[in-house]
């Protein structure tokens, strides 16, 4: 691990005892976590939009571990996306279908879509 990349994984982890001081530690656990499971990126910044709401209370510090934590959430619901492009396919659904449950115009740009997901989430040499 590079200097580059402790110093923005100590950020991140800043970042997050920021949320969970804020109030994120006490967030209810989704049915699919493990007991104990801290609260993923995608929910803290979730978390920091709401506590965020009125900007006459906001403290700057939770807006910030909120922006930093933006990439990393990214991340996460690439992740997600190309789970459920995976498990639909699985499932036996047809480009064609997956384009319409997208919102895109052709089997085409859903196969191209998957294939940005996983190149942004770094599996650059996978094909749909």
């Amino acid at each position: 691990m590079t200097t580059d990349d402790r110093t923005r994984a100590a950020e991140l982890d800043q970042a997050r005892t920021t949320m969970n001081e804020a109030g994120a530690s006490r967030l209810a656990r989704r049915p699919w976590e493990h007991t104990g499971q801290p609260p993923s990126d995608t929910d803290l910044v979730r978390f920091a939009a709401w506590i965020c709401r009125d900007a006459q209370g906001t403290d700057p510090s939770v807006v910030s571990a909120g922006l930093r934590l933006l990439s990393s959430a990214r991340v996460e619901l690439d992740q997600i996306e190309a789970g459920l492009l995976f498990a639909a396919r699985g499932s036996g659904m047809t480009w064609p279908h997956i384009a319409e449950a997208l919102g895109l115009g052709s089997a085409q740009a859903a196969q191209q879509r998957l294939n940005r997901v996983l190149a942004r989430a770094g599996d650059r040499g996978a094909e749909a």
